[in-house]
């Protein structure tokens, strides 16, 4: 674990755990490492362990919960904070049922100094999600646009449901209490990457979160905090990969951007036709 590279990453210097710390933390991992899964639509599948979550973040890149998470808990583990994974299932519209599916990679942080005895909600792996950590007591909590509710679960005795701010991109998910194993994701990571029902093969979705609300880029509609606008060019979709999330085009070659310029074109003409979004 390259706490140092990370940190940089981040934009921070080390500091021993605490709440405060844990806020700067989380803060700056949603509004610095994009979630998104350009991999999957170039049709490769991704390792799960954080060490290469962690170097695809180091160049640039980003990933979704099990990338995210899963390098996020590393560095809290390594920076000395007593943190969970957990199984979670999100829950992408109020027509799907809650569970716990291991569809995300849910993460607690205990043992804080300031109240040893409390429990803290961390995500970083939600692309529109909260912007700091929530204290995981029942209750309606507000940041900056948004307002969420934590509370038991239903499905996942001793767990917790967060369901999220009604113009979120999904209804919410619950968590187990146990603790998990990356490889434990391993399964459903595998039908994430690769099968044509998944949504991160149906469509291109690239996001970040800051304190006043959200970035999101989906197909070819560019949605900055509510405001959207029609990227009409590769040229304007790149840069706007670059600028707004932070992903150098570097990274891709040519043929790798074109592909996904046709992939995304395909997937916006199918959105407004009303015809199944197929990946190129």
């Amino acid at each position: 674990m390259d706490v140092i590279g990370y940190l940089a990453r981040l934009g921070l210097d080390p500091e021993p755990p605490g709440l405060d710390a844990l806020r700067r933390l989380h803060a700056a991992h949603v509004e610095r490492v994009p979630y998104e899964a350009l991999e999957i639509q170039l049709g490769r599948t991704t390792p799960l362990e954080p060490s290469a979550s962690l170097a695809r973040i180091l160049r640039g890149r980003g990933g979704y919960c099990y990338h995210l998470n899963g390098a996020f808990s590393a560095l809290l583990h390594a920076l000395g904070y007593q943190v969970t994974r957990h199984f979670g299932g999100v829950q992408g519209s109020p027509s799907d049922e809650p569970n716990v599916d291991r569809n995300h990679l849910a993460l607690t942080v205990t043992g804080l100094p300031e109240e040893p005895s409390a429990a803290w909600l961390v995500d970083a792996g939600l692309g529109d999600g909260f912007h700091e950590p929530l204290p995981l007591r029942e209750g309606t909590y507000v940041q900056g646009p948004h307002t969420y509710r934590l509370r038991p679960s239903e499905v996942a005795p001793g767990g917790w449901r967060f369901d999220h701010d009604p113009s979120g991109s999904f209804t919410g998910f619950d968590f187990a209490p146990g603790p998990a194993e990356m490889a434990d994701f391993a399964g459903k990571h595998e039908w994430l990457s690769t099968a044509p029902e998944s949504g991160f093969v149906r469509v291109c979705v690239i996001q970040r979160r800051d304190a006043a609300g959200v970035d999101t880029l989906r197909a070819l509609t560019l949605n900055c905090h509510g405001s959207k606008e029609l990227v009409e060019s590769p040229e304007d979709w790149w840069a706007a990969a670059a600028d707004v999330f932070g992903i150098p085009p570097a990274e891709f070659t040519a043929e790798e951007r074109e592909r996904l310029w046709q992939q995304v074109v395909a997937q916006h003409e199918a959105h407004t036709s009303g015809e199944a979004v197929v990946s190129v």
